[in-house]
């Protein structure tokens, strides 16, 4: 019998002017960036929160609370590959990621590919088994204003 899980994950973060904008490990060229304790990654931070969900781990806050200095501007990339670690531990591969970034501007187009290519190696799945998508919010709401970004994600993984 095959065991195969799915996860959601969900973050949001500010944004606010001359703050480093790293996207799914890539860095965006834009006069704002992500407020965070972290690096701000909400696309990693999503992906991890459904990897966990998947596995009835809990979130990343459990892991990497905000309330420790020690994770204070850490790196996502190193959240990510120690949330695959407690997966591996479980005996859990991912089949595939599915993700939505909820951003006015700036526009993703120019990125999508390099961050489905960055994600796709950090989860150690083929490119074709990751999706990354962005819409706007109309102009409507915190997003619409450019105050913020949102970003969702689903995973399918399979105990092996």
């Amino acid at each position: 019998m095959t065991n195969i899980r799915v996860g959601n994950g969900y973050d949001v973060h500010q944004l606010k002017e001359n703050l480093p904008f790293i996207l799914g490990g890539v860095p965006i060229k834009y006069n704002k960036g992500i407020v965070a304790h972290s690096d701000g990654d909400v696309l990693l931070h999503a992906i991890s929160d459904a990897l966990l969900g998947a596995a009835s781990l809990g979130d990343i806050g459990h892991f990497f609370p905000d309330t420790d200095q020690k994770y204070k501007d850490i790196d996502s990339k190193l959240i990510l590959r120690k949330v695959c670690d407690e997966l591996n531990q479980l005996s859990f591969s991912i089949i595939n990621v599915d993700v939505t970034v909820v951003l006015e501007k700036p526009k993703l187009q120019p990125y999508i590919n390099t961050i489905k290519e960055s994600v796709a190696h950090l989860l150690r799945i083929p490119v074709d088994h990751t999706n990354i998508k962005a819409t706007t919010s109309e102009t409507m709401g915190f997003i619409g204003r450019g105050e913020g970004i949102v970003c969702y994600a689903t995973v399918l993984i399979q105990k092996t």
